[in-house]
């Protein structure tokens, strides 16, 4: 589709050399870094500059003759402005006055409270540019189309708006601070008509379209020269965020609007309008200071702001042409190399947010993805800019980039805990890692990121690439990928482990296979940022869906049902102590402590494959109350599996009132049963509501009924599938004991589903259906003891029955679980909390999690997790320390992986052995 000629415009794009010596340039309040990224020199003087130069363009009007695309994408351009410019001739003020501006007040200070426009005052001698409604979007008003704009609106009433809430959508007039973005929203859209028609210009040079161009463009620079930073008059946070237009300097994206502009019309305006450029370039020098000086610099804001202070910064000239020597190098340089409150250096905003160990950053996976992919984009952008390979620099990218695997789920959707949303894992990082390697002929990097595309892009050839846009920039958009078809695809297992844990965001994830028999339990607290205050929350797969899954953010993260229900304990799958856990979400500091592991972290080989645990601990800071979650997938067959789950959490200073187990589910129907599976009699209660000085969180919910019991139960959902589709279900076991009370509850709708989700009903418009176990006192001695087994329709059930047993030595934070399948195997769980050595038959242990599972063939498995001696099946197993050991009987042969020195006592035999993979062992 790409012609050689565009593939030659994408490659002769400016070469430039770097200087690794170039001296650091600082500005007031900066501080000084070592310069450890070098900068491109012999920037290019002339304009264009930015995609395109001057001496390009003879082979860009070749390509639009040749090539298909490019006609249809210039012919998309024309046919969105043409009308305009057309109009222009005849009527100049049409466009120009639909632009927001103060026309009549030609007010110069912005007030706001808060998330609020509040008011302008002060008085420029033309016209000034508004600011934004409100940091929160949400409105009722719509944005109208340009033709229903009314022209110089500058009125004491507000915005004449649609009404998107009435029937008929009838204009009204709106207070600007209930208007969200539309006013920048308008701005933005003629700005984006003003650049199409400068690119227009400089490529044909009728100058209808330049005229067009500089009106709208002068108008709005000339009232932006005269508007100062807005004012907080609450002097909160917001004034450390505000930008020119926009309460978020990060969305200041219309100013890369006006670089674009400002680049393809200048020969015109030096030619016609020279005595305006130097308030231009003031202008944009402001604006790119006000970017740097405000802003969040420990997460994605600081690469954000980056992105738009490079194109910004690219259309000024050299330091040396201005007073304060602030021209392109200085700016530059500025977000590679300088450190300041607001905008941190790349080098220190890497060292920030990844984790060097495991490439992680650190936010929620949603964000975590996104920060990857745009720095990869950056690296990209900046190479094909001025041929000048930064990736060297930023040693991190490359694991950070390989990481991403270790987000999916079996079914290949992402994790979503935070503000995240399931779905597929985006692949344009590690596209952008290859055409990185192409462009600088590193074959032996273009080889390792070919692997890991090749297994998740279609075919050998090409990325998948839709029709491009009418788009000024898919002219110099990156040319398709071409992947070469001698560098093979690479093992999934080369990418994702049996076990993964990320501290940097408090994360634990253990997965078994793939597809629909795969499964996966991810573990996280809250720790980094766009995190919910969710304690130990659990996300859990079953047969092809992530069935326990986190519910999303729900709505605006300035909306109360965000703040009040979505980010809160009782949306997530955890335990909330007294209705009254909680802790500030957004940037969160509360992490767990992983205190225990099967197979450790990152191990690719050499453990046994079919049982997995993490052991967690949590301070819940509300509360101070101790908690800790044990979790173990235990695969039983190619099809077959289950989860146990076991929480403790009781207050450090005594007199809990009451823990509540949240467990929600995937569903259209769910269902409380006693055992033996018959329906318990569940009656309505206003038990779990906010009155009594509980969270607003539960007031989101409804439809509660309960009832109080103390023999084992289940809940049971189902995924009513579509005729002909086997059904989908979880089936939650729990243990019962004194002061339990179970509750069946209606949530607020999964949010973090998006798109072609495969599930057959609307999730995001239906109650997320919910389980919860209150228990009455601390539930340490007591705990959440669940098996949670996921199956489908046709394959029904493979668990048989579960009961419990007692420590035969008494030990009151003990459980056993007797877990009989319809197989014939028997498993036996063993958890403690307090390494006593406990006893049940002829087996004892002092581990923190054993399992001993009895196969009908007379095979057996006996695991260890975090404990120093067990005795089972004729064996005693010791070690000096605490540690995970598997001794495995299969088909006569004794197997054994142990991660320290072991003695084993058995067959009238003691012998040690030193730790070790899974191998066979002779104990004569």
């Amino acid at each position: 589709m790409f012609s050689k000629t565009y593939s030659a415009i994408t490659n002769s794009v400016k070469t430039y050399a770097f200087a690794v010596g170039l001296c650091l340039l600082t500005s007031s309040g900066s501080s000084q870094n070592s310069v450890d990224i070098p900068l491109p020199s012999n920037l290019e003087q002339g304009y264009p500059r930015l995609y395109i130069t001057q001496s390009e363009k003879k082979d860009l009007q070749k390509t639009i003759q040749k090539e298909q695309w490019a006609k249809e994408v210039l012919q998309g351009i024309h046919e969105r402005i043409d009308g305009h410019v057309e109009r222009h001739v005849t009527d100049p003020e049409w466009m120009v006055s639909r632009l927001q501006m103060h026309w009549k007040t030609k007010a110069t200070n912005i007030y706001v409270e808060g998330i609020n426009y509040s008011h302008a005052d002060g008085e420029a001698p033309v016209p000034t540019v508004r600011f934004v409604g409100s940091r929160d979007y949400t409105t009722p008003y719509g944005k109208p189309k340009l033709e229903d704009i009314l022209p110089y609106m500058d009125d004491p009433r507000g915005l004449y708006l649609p009404n998107r809430s009435k029937e008929g959508n009838p204009f009204e007039w709106a207070e600007q601070s209930k208007t969200g973005r539309i006013v920048y929203s308008i701005n933005e859209e003629i700005i984006g008509l003003a650049r199409d028609a400068a690119f227009v210009y400089w490529l044909e040079n009728e100058k209808e379209y330049a005229k067009f161009s500089f009106d709208v463009f002068h108008t709005y620079m000339e009232g932006m020269s005269y508007r100062n930073e807005p004012i907080d008059l609450l002097n909160g946070h917001i004034q450390t965020l505000v930008g020119f237009t926009n309460f978020q300097v990060i969305h200041e994206n219309v100013l890369i609007d006006i670089a674009e502009l400002y680049d393809f019309l200048h020969p015109y305006i030096e030619a016609n309008y020279p005595q305006h450029i130097a308030m231009y370039d003031t202008t944009i020098k402001r604006w790119t200071d006000q970017i740097i000086k405000n802003g969040v610099p420990q997460n994605n804001w600081n690469l954000h702001q980056a992105k738009i202070i490079l194109k910004a910064a690219m259309v000024l000239k050299s330091n040396e042409f201005y007073a304060d020597k602030k021209g392109r190098e200085y700016y530059i340089n500025y977000i590679l190399n300088v450190t300041s409150a607001r905008q941190w250096s790349l080098s220190k905003f890497l060292d920030y947010g990844y984790d060097k160990d495991n490439g992680v950053w650190a936010e929620c996976p949603g964000y975590s993805i996104g920060v990857t992919k745009d720095l990869t984009n950056f690296i990209e952008d900046f190479n094909n800019t001025f041929n000048h390979n930064i990736l060297p620099y930023m040693p991190v990218m490359e694991k950070a980039v390989k990481m991403l695997p270790q987000y999916l789920f079996p079914n290949g959707q992402t994790v979503a805990f935070g503000d995240s949303n399931y779905g597929p894992l985006s692949t344009e990082p590690i596209s952008d890692m290859i055409r990185i390697a192409q462009k600088n002929n590193n074959k032996e990097l273009e080889e390792d990121f070919t692997a890991l595309y090749r297994l998740f892009a279609d075919g050998e050839q090409t990325e998948q690439t839709g029709k491009p846009r009418a788009d000024i920039k898919s002219f110099f958009a990156s040319k398709p990928l071409s992947i070469n078809s001698k560098y093979k695809k690479g093992d999934m297992d080369d990418y994702i482990t049996q076990t993964f844990y990320a501290p940097n965001v408090s994360w634990h994830v253990q997965r078994m296979g793939t597809g629909k028999n795969g499964m996966m339990a991810s573990l996280n607290a809250s720790l980094g940022n766009h995190m919910h205050a969710n304690g130990i929350n659990l996300e859990l797969y079953g047969k092809g869906f992530v069935q326990g899954a986190d519910p999303g953010k729900g709505a605006g993260y300035l909306q109360p049902i965000y703040l009040e229900y979505y980010s809160q304990f009782p949306a997530h799958n955890t335990v909330m102590v007294d209705g009254v856990s909680s802790y500030t979400e957004m940037l969160s500091y509360h992490a767990f402590d992983l205190l225990g592991q099967y197979p450790q972290s990152g191990q690719k080989e050499g453990y046994y494959p079919d049982i997995t645990y993490s052991d967690v601990y949590f301070l819940e800071p509300e509360t101070r109350s101790d908690q800790s979650r044990l979790v173990s997938i235990v695969k039983t067959g190619a099809e077959t599996g289950y989860y146990v789950d076991i929480f403790r959490s009781k207050k450090q200073r005594k007199g809990d009132k009451f823990h509540d187990y949240y467990y929600h589910n995937l569903g259209q129907r769910m269902a409380i049963m006693d055992a033996d599976g018959n329906p318990l009699e569940l009656t309505p209660s206003e038990e779990m509501a906010f009155a009594g000085g509980h969270l607003y969180a539960l007031d989101y919910m409804w439809d509660k009924k309960a009832i109080k019991l103390e023999d084992d139960y289940q809940a049971e959902w189902k995924i009513d599938m579509p005729e002909g589709q086997d059904d989908v279900f979880m089936n939650l076991w729990m243990k019962g004991t004194a002061g339990r009370e179970v509750f069946s509850i209606k949530s607020p709708p999964n949010k973090a589903f998006k798109g072609d989700h495969g599930l057959p009903y609307e999730v995001d418009e239906e109650p997320y259906l919910t389980f919860a176990a209150r228990q009455h006192g601390a539930a340490w001695e007591s705990p959440f003891v669940s098996v949670y087994e996921p199956f489908t329709s046709a394959e029904g059930k493979s668990i048989e029955e579960i009961s419990s047993f007692e420590d035969e030595n008494g030990n009151t934070e003990f459980v056993g679980l007797n877990i009989t399948h319809k197989s014939g195997r028997e498993d036996l769980v063993f958890s403690s909390a307090n390494h006593q050595n406990v006893k049940y038959k002829d087996m004892s242990t002092d581990a923190t999690y054993t399992l001993i599972a009895n196969e009908k063939s007379g095979d057996w498995v006996i695991f260890i997790g975090n404990g120093k001696e067990v005795t089972a099946k004729g064996y005693t197993i010791s070690a000096p320390e605490v540690t995970n050991v598997v001794l495995e009987f299969k088909e006569g042969v004794l197997l054994l992986n142990n991660e320290l020195p072991v003695t084993i006592t058995g067959n009238n035999s003691v012998k040690k052995f030193g730790a070790g993979a899974l191998r066979k062992i002779v104990l004569q």
